[in-house]
């Protein structure tokens, strides 16, 4: 029998409330895809476009995050391949990537997770973006013990991400939820940033939120900080993760803010928004996450 622990209930409403600015950012964020000029100007102007949304793979896979959460108060690497195997089956549209497909597909027919994981990119390992933009709920359920949220994020990521540089994007997103809530009362971007780098692992992904460091302090646009960092494009950990967190850190009072911001980044929309907004609740609270967003979104599954 699994032993939960004791404030079990408390860790999983943070894990909810984490989940929730994830899945409005990931649902809003994949409203502004288009032409390039039509979505530039609707974010210049802050054009809301009518519900519902749809949210996509990255709710998908943290909705089985939380799920695992619940269960075992802990993340379960086994449990949680089939929850994503078993989510993707179900609704594989979700707008999964092509290796994503692979994986999950490859699992659902029952092959061994470890094997599978590990085979793809000639044995390397996916080193997309897709193990940091499920993981914030983990940040938010261990928010109080670093070491338990990056143990946990990178064993999160085991099951589709073997590559270290995945490994490490999760780790620093579920970082940043955890200093987040920390950091509620008193939010410090700087601060946030500087504590996510010295708990990232060496790599392409802790290069770059060293660079996201840099921008901050001279002020750089996240239009201009886009360019620099990479905002999803690649749809890697590395051109993804840094970015994220940079705009993060600068609207830890303001889930709208933070919101704009990143859209305005371009790229892998749903993606950073659904990062930036699984951090960013730790810090605003369930009323800082816009109520007509949160209607707006399609009803969690």
């Amino acid at each position: 029998m699994v032993s939960l622990p004791a404030d079990h209930e408390v860790r999983m409403s943070r894990a909810r409330l984490s989940l929730a600015g994830l899945s409005v950012g990931d649902a809003l964020g994949e409203r502004f895809f288009g032409r390039d000029s039509v979505v530039e100007r609707a974010i210049a102007e802050r054009t809301e476009p009518p519900g519902p949304w749809s949210w996509t793979d990255d709710t998908a896979m943290a909705l089985s995050i939380v799920a695992t959460l619940e269960r075992f108060g802990d993340v379960d690497a086994d449990f949680l391949a089939r929850a994503f195997a078993r989510r993707y089956e179900l609704e594989p549209q979700r707008g999964y990537g092509g290796t994503a497909h692979e994986i999950l597909a490859d699992i659902a027919s029952g092959k061994p997770w470890r094997e599978v994981s590990g085979a793809v990119f000639g044995g390397e390992g996916s080193m997309g973006n897709g193990a940091a933009m499920r993981v914030a709920p983990i940040g938010a359920y261990f928010a109080d013990d670093l070491e338990r949220v990056i143990a946990a994020a990178r064993t999160s990521a085991l099951p589709t991400h073997a590559n270290a540089d995945a490994q490490a994007g999760a780790i620093a997103v579920a970082v940043a939820a955890a200093l987040a809530w920390q950091m509620r009362e008193a939010p410090d971007g700087e601060r946030l940033l500087a504590t996510v780098v010295e708990h990232t692992p060496e790599g392409l992904t802790r290069h770059g939120l060293v660079q996201a460091i840099e921008l901050r302090a001279q002020g750089v646009p996240s239009t201009v900080a886009a360019k620099r960092l990479g905002s999803g494009y690649r749809v890697l950990a590395w051109d993804t993760v840094p970015f994220a967190l940079l705009c993060a850190s600068r609207h830890l009072d303001s889930y709208e803010e933070a919101f704009w911001e990143t859209v305005a980044g371009l790229g892998d929309r749903d993606t950073t928004c659904a990062m930036v907004g699984g951090v960013v609740a730790m810090s605003v609270g369930e009323v800082g996450i816009p109520g007509r967003w949160v209607e707006a979104r399609e009803a969690l599954l």
